[in-house]
């Protein structure tokens, strides 16, 4: 058995990509690692080039959390997008356009 020290965990991280394109590597990283470390070390904004590094949003299984946050073994570190609408006005928008359908 691997000492604490040495310990490495299995990790992957996600993103999504341009296009309905997901992106997810599996690698190896070591015990103590941070979310912004594996990420870095993934090199996966590489393939999402439009992610502003400076401004990431981060989770693990549909968690937010934060970048100085440690890994788990098995975690799955999640980027996520900025939204491009507000849910509720995209939904308000929908209701008004199906009110409109539905008068004779």
């Amino acid at each position: 058995m691997e000492s604490a020290e040495g310990r490495t965990l299995k990790v992957s991280v996600a993103c999504a990509g341009t296009g309905g394109v997901a992106h997810v590597i599996e690698l190896a990283v070591p015990d103590g690692s941070t979310l912004q470390e594996v990420i870095l070390r993934s090199r996966i904004l590489e393939r999402c080039p439009d992610i502003d590094p400076a401004a990431l949003s981060v989770g693990v299984f549909n968690r937010s959390r934060a970048l100085d946050d440690r890994v788990r073994d098995g975690d799955r570190v999640e980027i996520y997008r900025p939204l491009l609408a507000d849910p509720k006005e995209s939904r308000r928008r929908r209701a008004r356009s199906a009110r409109k359908n539905e008068r004779p």
